[in-house]
């Protein structure tokens, strides 16, 4: 009898090591396959158990939970939902997330392992709303003023403040209600087929994630090649380029819209924007030199973080000389995103150094406690202190005398630079109308704010004047708004 005992106790004591055998197996070495195994809904019912931390902006949250009582508990609401959804794109029980809603997903749903300590400290809200907080850079009024300037055109607005990065605003037109996107069924799914099957596409981020040509904006980037390569020595001097001028190793001649750019200085280039004198001295400068100057205002950067991801602006690494005439002012491949042509302006009004571009200020625990906070870093040192006075100088006279008078602000000093791009097949599609800018209050050391505009379906002409007559305008209230002060 006792030996029979010994062996059903042997049996159980061998199974109960199978047992946590493979309890070990299967809550710790597989785990992690098993949670994304096709068919466990266990991790998204336990990611919209409880409410999600908020998005702030100007110290108001844009966002918000509501409980449905349903198994996907808490749906994410969004406050003014169109105004804002540039900055925290949606996040959906159906189709995912995007936007800040994605890039700070560990922070806003309470999975970032430094929200443990409000955990473990006892922290009453922790256990009821674990997700953290994201602290946005953006001002209401200043965003308020470029979502009014765009009214449902096509287009983007990006404004930035030089001297830190900060991005003040963060507008793509047409937008969208990421609210009609949270849950789902039937209306979630119907609403996804309606906006991606429409010809504005509004849920496309115009500002980060789209490039479009920069046209003659672009010469403010050659004129920095051309100063800091010593291609131009003075910049009041003629540059001995003739109007017209033929493309190297064809028959076509370059032509301009304004009279008296043949041989003109590169300052009456940059007021008039005269296409023969900056592809001249695009050529001159050479394609290392263009390089060397484009990459360390962003261009070809596929790595750039705001935290969202921005698309790539195109400077093309290999061409013939007819085609870096083109590309040095704007055309051919050239690309550049909203958020690009802002950062060439915030580089010229921060006496040359780039500041990293970065949308959120800090992050915090529900109690209130910091996880984060943005430190001002500069991305690169794109041109000496010089050279940047030079183009402050060259861009005030853009506004006093030349195409950007439309962006003038009474008692404040304005830096602007016009472009129409021209696209589609032998330049027949609609341009671009961009205008590029920066503005310094009355009294004020340095410029607070730095803009790009880009409208799309601009019905201007196609000479550079249209970008001071479509978009000067809109930056000229984005950047008054600005300089006013209003608190964020």
């Amino acid at each position: 009898m006792t030996r029979q005992i010994r062996h059903a106790a042997a049996l159980c004591l061998l199974l109960l090591v199978a047992l946590l055998a493979n309890a070990v197996r299967v809550q710790g070495v597989e785990a992690g396959r098993l949670d994304k195994r096709a068919g466990n809904s266990r991790p998204t019912v336990a990611r919209f158990a409880h409410p999600r931390g908020d998005i702030l902006v100007s110290g108001s949250s844009v966002t918000g939970s509501r409980d449905t009582r349903q198994r996907l508990r808490y749906e994410r609401v969004y406050a003014q939902g169109p105004l804002y959804a540039p900055v925290t794109g949606y996040l959906s029980q159906t189709y995912g997330s995007t936007g800040l809603e994605n890039a700070e997903d560990s922070v806003l749903s309470g999975s970032d392992p430094r929200l443990a300590a409000s955990l473990l400290s006892g922290d009453a809200r922790a256990r009821l709303d674990p997700g953290g907080q994201v602290v946005t850079t953006v001002r209401e009024s200043v965003q308020r003023a470029a979502y009014a300037g765009l009214a449902g055109r096509r287009g983007a607005v990006v404004a930035l403040e030089p001297t830190s990065g900060r991005i003040l605003a963060l507008v793509s037109s047409p937008s969208y209600d990421p609210g009609v996107l949270s849950g789902t069924g039937e209306g979630v799914r119907d609403a996804w087929t309606r906006l991606n099957g429409a010809d504005t596409q509004p849920m496309l981020n115009r500002a980060l994630r789209q490039s479009y040509p920069p046209g003659s904006a672009f010469k403010i980037v050659t004129a920095a090649a051309a100063l800091e390569s010593g291609a131009v020595k003075d910049a009041w001097a003629p540059t001995r380029i003739p109007s017209p001028y033929r493309l190297t190793g064809t028959e076509t001649r370059l032509p301009n819209e304004t009279e008296g750019c043949g041989d003109a200085s590169l300052e009456f280039a940059i007021t008039w924007s005269c296409n023969t004198v900056m592809a001249g001295l695009g050529v001159k400068v050479g394609l290392a030199g263009m390089l060397k100057t484009v990459e360390r205002f962003g261009f070809n950067d596929t790595a750039l973080r705001v935290p969202t991801p921005a698309a790539k602006s195109n400077f093309d690494r290999h061409m013939t000389r007819d085609q870096l005439a083109l590309s040095s002012i704007g055309q051919f491949d050239t690309t550049a995103t909203p958020l690009q042509m802002a950062m060439v302006s915030a580089a010229v009004a921060n006496g040359g150094v780039l500041k990293y571009p970065h949308l959120v200020e800090r992050t915090t625990a529900p109690g209130g406690r910091l996880l984060s906070h943005e430190h001002d870093r500069t991305y690169r040192r794109v041109m000496r202190p010089a050279t940047a006075r030079r183009l402050r100088d060259m861009m005030v006279d853009v506004v006093r005398e030349g195409t950007g008078g439309e962006a003038a602000i009474d008692g404040a000093t304005v830096g602007g630079k016009t472009g129409t791009a021209q696209h589609g097949v032998g330049n027949a599609g609609t341009p671009y109308a961009w205008f590029i800018a920066w503005a310094r209050a009355g009294g004020s050391p340095s410029p607070a704010v730095a803009v790009a505009v880009v409208v799309e379906d601009s019905e201007a002409n196609r000479a550079d004047i249209s970008g001071g007559g479509v978009a000067a305008p809109i930056a000229r209230s984005v950047m008054r708004t600005a300089l006013t002060g209003t608190a964020r």
